[in-house]
């Protein structure tokens, strides 16, 4: 088995720079789900981690994760990028997201709304390392200011 390094693969949050920090938050939890669910357990290191004590913890990504902050209009163009790419997988999280509640709702907002309309608040790249960095690789380090 064929086991990928750390330095091989990477995670990189997105998140446009003029949005709330709660709403920012909320954005990454919901892709970093979307992320795992579709990466698999390649995306993991141990599945369980085992304390001192016997206690049982699940495992962590084994591969980088980063958070970065973008303005709106970048943010479009590099999800753009990264979904021609065969090297990373793209979670992206458009405006209809947030607005609706339920999966059929949005499901139906969605369907209303071409790419071309959207607005992103979000989006996380994971896949390899030199192809994500040629896309985020100057983005800012997302923080509270």
């Amino acid at each position: 088995m064929n086991v990928m390094k750390y330095e091989e693969r990477k995670i990189v949050g997105v998140v446009v720079s003029n949005v709330d920090p709660v709403v920012a938050l909320n954005v990454i939890g919901h892709l970093a789900l979307a992320v795992g669910q579709h990466a698999g357990l390649e995306i993991l290191g141990r599945p369980k981690l085992i304390d001192k004590s016997g206690g049982e913890h699940l495992g962590i990504s084994r591969f980088p994760v980063i958070i970065t902050k973008v303005k709106p209009s970048k943010l479009k163009s590099v999800i753009e990028q990264a979904k021609q790419s065969s090297q990373i997988l793209v979670a992206d999280y458009p405006q209809e997201m947030l607005d609706t509640r339920t999966d059929d709702e949005l499901v139906a907002a969605l369907a209303e709304c071409g790419h071309e309309q959207m607005v992103y608040l979000g989006a996380i790249l994971y896949g390899d390392t030199t192809e994500i960095d040629k896309l985020t690789g100057k983005f800012q380090l997302w923080r509270i200011d």
